[in-house]
């Protein structure tokens, strides 16, 4: 049985695109969630963030995001807090997240899901601007 390649997608995300470009050319047909229609779960976030070693925080998306109007760049916010907004606000998370047999990533720069890879796409690649 072999496991699909997960990307957690934001389409209007120029990484998020490329990421998505290279594991389409890499050859998988990845299960692509749009996170921002289907929103986040508690659990789930807690998975991801876990499975990736990231915290709420490190997760956390500020720029293009209410991030700082919301408060949560103010010193002493806690994770729950965060984790809160982020579920009422799922532009919050910084994307794109693939996850893969090889393990769990925030893919920034896009050129970090190729650790994810068991096969590699033919070279050269691009990146969109």
């Amino acid at each position: 049985m072999s496991f699909p390649v997960v990307i957690h997608h934001n389409p209007d995300c120029g990484t998020s695109r490329n990421v998505l470009a290279i594991v389409k050319a890499a050859g998988y047909a990845p299960v692509v969630i749009e996170y921002l229609s289907e929103g986040w779960t508690r659990p789930q976030l807690r998975a991801l963030f876990a499975a990736a070693n990231l915290t709420p925080h490190e997760a956390l998306r500020i720029s293009r995001t209410p991030a700082e109007e919301l408060g949560l760049t103010a010193d002493g916010v806690g994770e729950d807090q965060i984790l809160d907004a982020m579920l009422a606000h799922p532009i919050l998370v910084n994307r794109p997240i693939v996850c893969t047999p090889k393990g769990v990533r925030l893919c920034r720069p896009s050129e970090t899901v190729l650790d994810l890879l068991d096969r590699l796409p033919p070279g050269p690649l691009t990146k969109e601007a």
